[in-house]
């Protein structure tokens, strides 16, 4: 969809990504840093020991759990390389891993480059929380893990205290390990808190943890991300985390243990981002799309059945970027089957302006 919307000269509000800077105070730091003598050759494999300590006091200071900068956190390329890391550590032929769906378009494939078999079981709509006996139903002796995603890309969803309490019961007497993808986990609003599960004493006994160095500083392309998990768990990633990527930028990585004790870089993010959530709701809600409930994350999931009843999601999707000028993702492309329930998402992790204008071409439909 963002090559459909470069050729049609669209807004691109499908892939998602910010359309502003990193906080000037991260620039400046990596300015420096890429001129610091010293600071160009590779960093340790797990990464820079003084981001390592940063990453544990932070997570300490959000979570109540302060893991252990040598044993149990890892700087990684990028939250992707972690979850591909992850799969590639622990996944052998023929074992199952649970993907909640709709669900983000790499989980699957992973899991399928490694030998494993995906068993996909259903959020429900229109809300897309979990149904846990659907979870418990599709757990078996061959379910090697369970990956989740909360706030969830692509709709906004968040998972409770009481979900996570649950799903520990639910894995309480089994083997099967938790991947949790967690890299929107400073976008989430109405004065909620983001239920981690490096914060849950015991699901994060059996769990890989994934954040986002690129979403929380708007730095999608900067590629750095972490995994928190304990010291069993951390040695089978590193193994394949030293042959897939070795080690991330040093001057990057020197860049963010600078700034990431500034707390409120990143306390500012759900007002920040609610903000923007609510402006871009407020421009669509003279049009005729139907918006979902928005948690958590930067996306809005828009059910457009009232504007074009007779077009599946893929179709309306791409006259919508081609004739209307903003470019959107159809849900059905985050189900294996392409299950269709007429529903788009958008990002609106753009500046107001951008978010202005794409709502003037969206209200002419």
């Amino acid at each position: 969809m963002t090559q459909l919307a470069q050729e049609s000269g669209a807004i691109n509000l499908a892939q998602g990504f910010p359309d502003y800077d990193p906080p000037q105070p991260l620039l400046e730091a990596l300015a420096r840093h890429v001129l610091t003598p010293g600071h160009q050759q590779y960093a340790p494999m797990p990464g820079l020991p003084r981001l390592r300590e940063a990453i544990a006091a932070k997570t300490a200071r959000l979570y109540g759990y302060s893991p252990d900068p040598g044993t149990e956190i890892t700087v990684t390329s990028g939250a992707t390389e972690a979850l591909y890391a992850v799969l590639a550590a622990v996944v052998r032929p023929g074992d199952e891993v649970l993907i909640l769906e709709p669900a983000y378009d790499l989980y699957a494939p992973a899991v399928r480059l490694q030998g494993g078999v995906p068993v996909y079981v259903p959020l429900l709509l229109p809300d897309f929380r979990p149904d846990w006996d659907q979870v418990a139903a599709a757990l078996s002796s061959r379910t090697r893990l369970l990956l989740l995603n909360s706030p969830h890309n692509p709709t906004g969803a968040t998972l409770t205290a009481a979900d996570l309490d649950t799903l520990a019961g639910l894995l309480r007497d089994s083997p099967t390990l938790l991947l949790s993808d967690e890299v929107y986990e400073h976008m989430v609003f109405d004065g909620q808190p983001h239920r981690s599960v490096v914060g849950h004493a015991e699901l994060r006994e059996r769990a890989f943890v994934l954040s986002s160095f690129g979403k929380t500083y708007h730095a999608t392309g900067w590629k750095v991300g972490y995994c928190v998990a304990p010291p069993a768990l951390t040695a089978e990633l590193r193994r394949v985390h030293q042959f897939v990527t070795f080690s991330v930028s040093t001057p990057t990585q020197h860049a963010l243990a600078d700034v990431l004790p500034d707390t409120n870089l990143y306390d500012s993010l759900p007002g920040f981002y609610q903000h923007k959530r609510d402006l871009f709701r407020e421009l669509l809600a003279p049009t005729r799309f139907r918006l979902l409930p928005v948690q958590g994350g930067y996306f809005q999931v828009a059910d457009f059945r009232d504007i074009a009843p007779e077009l599946d999601d893929e179709t309306f999707a791409r006259r919508l970027t081609q004739e209307t000028g903003v470019a959107v993702v159809p849900i059905s492309a985050f189900y294996h089957n392409r299950q269709d329930h007429r529903l788009v998402r958008f990002c609106f992790a753009k500046q107001d302006a951008t978010l202005r204008t794409a709502a003037e071409r969206l209200q002419q439909l």
